[in-house]
């Protein structure tokens, strides 16, 4: 930065004075000219303080001027990314009234009521304490999803309506009526409860819609989505965000399977709700999210995760037809042979079968108990999760090859096993 130099203005030589003798008058001064010298010096002094700033702001924006003309490629070797074209489901939602609001109409909030026995509680008095159970109220959300005579169905999450006593469905008029579980699939974590017409009347039948489902197969990382739900129990609320991840593995309750990952934020009594593409289709139904707990000192933030309806729809005429999905299992038992218990045997790394139960596809098949389980269709079996990982994705009547390590003669052999499940 220049220094500053104070510029002091030209100050006139002194007019000699004119001889008494000629009497003559002293000249008068031109003010034209004094006053045009001011300007002058006002303007250079302008001009001056204005190269200055202009020195500091190049100094500071000079290595961002690329951002503000981004034609201009001289300050830097980097290419640019090519513009990206927004099509018509947007590179990021900002205004979804529209969506909302066609979508809403199929959008329930749904309470459930399960009896808690509490076992032994209070003060120990005579060596006796005091049993008795509760009642315990849950929040969640569902997805009209069908209509079959004098019913409707409701989509939501199995976890929404495990073990209730009770179930109350709550329409977008604040309607609220009894609802039945149909049928559920605790592998995927879905069920269908049912509402009688009836019950609901004729008004909020009017105002009530069947929800429209898209393919979550579509699905690009960066597509906008939306989650509505009964976000805590206090009524319906909407959020967006993005796809963050496609096929994010995730194990709830033994169960392993992959969800769509979003960071729309996912909370308690979202459950069961929709994740919506920028159209109103219905991509997948949110159900569980990640979170801190009090073993870990990091904060997790925007990794909520939907169950796509690619994976729901070939099993909704089952469960709205009355049927449970049970899920698919070999009926073995058995250990890790890389775990400690067994690293000392010097086995072949895999699933070693100690039990087979009778009648069970194992049963039915040439699998024996000390057989060495290494592959299932072609996915090596790394722990007991990656085998409930490939069996969650197959339904009755599917094939599956197993590969096998079994002994002969003191040394172990492979042989394929291929099995039609039931």
């Amino acid at each position: 930065m220049e220094k500053e130099e104070k510029v002091a203005a030209p100050v006139p030589a002194p007019e000699a004075e004119p001889k008494k003798a000629e009497k003559a008058e002293k000249p008068k001064k031109d003010k034209t000219k004094k006053k045009g010298k001011k300007v002058l010096l006002a303007i250079l002094i302008i001009l001056l303080l204005a190269g200055i700033g202009v020195g500091v702001w190049a100094g500071v924006t000079g290595k961002l001027d690329f951002i503000f003309n981004p034609n201009d490629t001289s300050k830097t070797e980097l290419k640019r990314t090519e513009p990206v074209t927004a099509k018509s489901e947007g590179v990021y939602i900002t205004d979804v009234s529209d969506v909302v609001d066609a979508v809403m109409p199929s959008i329930v909030a749904i309470t459930s009521k399960t009896v808690i026995n509490s076992g032994f509680y209070g003060p120990m008095l005579y060596g006796y304490g005091y049993g008795g159970s509760y009642v315990a109220e849950g929040a969640g959300s569902g997805v009209i999803i069908s209509e079959s005579g004098d019913n409707i169905f409701i989509l939501t999450n199995y976890h929404v309506v495990e073990n209730a006593s009770e179930l109350s469905v709550q329409f977008i008029d604040d309607k609220s009526c009894d609802a039945t579980v149909k049928g559920v699939s605790k592998r995927r974590d879905i069920a269908i409860v049912s509402v009688s017409k009836e019950a609901i009347g004729s008004e909020t039948l009017a105002k009530i819609k069947i929800a429209t489902t898209g393919d979550s197969n579509a699905l690009k990382v960066g597509n906008g989505v939306i989650a509505i739900g009964n976000a805590l129990g206090y009524g319906q609320s909407v959020t967006v965000g993005v796809v963050s991840a496609l096929n994010r593995e995730v194990t709830t309750d033994s169960y392993v399977q992959d969800m769509i990952q979003t960071d729309a934020a996912i909370n308690g009594g979202n459950s069961g709700g929709a994740l919506l593409n920028s159209k109103g289709e219905v991509v997948g139904i949110n159900s569980v999210k990640y979170s801190s707990n009090y073993s870990s000192d990091s904060s997790i933030e925007g990794m909520g995760f939907a169950i796509p309806m690619s994976v729901i729809a070939p099993m909704l005429e089952k469960l709205i037809g009355g049927e449970d999905d049970e899920g698919i299992t070999l009926g073995i038992e058995g250990y890790m042979t890389t775990s400690g218990a067994m690293s000392g045997y010097k086995l072949p790394d895999g699933l070693y079968i100690s039990a087979i139960a009778p009648g069970s596809n194992a049963a039915n098949s040439d699998l024996a108990i000390g057989n060495i389980l290494t592959h299932v269709d072609g996915s090596e079996i790394t722990s007991i999760d990656s085998l409930k990982k490939v069996l969650n994705k197959k339904e009755k009547g599917d094939k599956i090859v197993l590969k096998v390590k079994y002994t002969e003669r003191a040394e172990y052999k492979e042989k394929e096993i291929v099995i039609t499940l039931n």
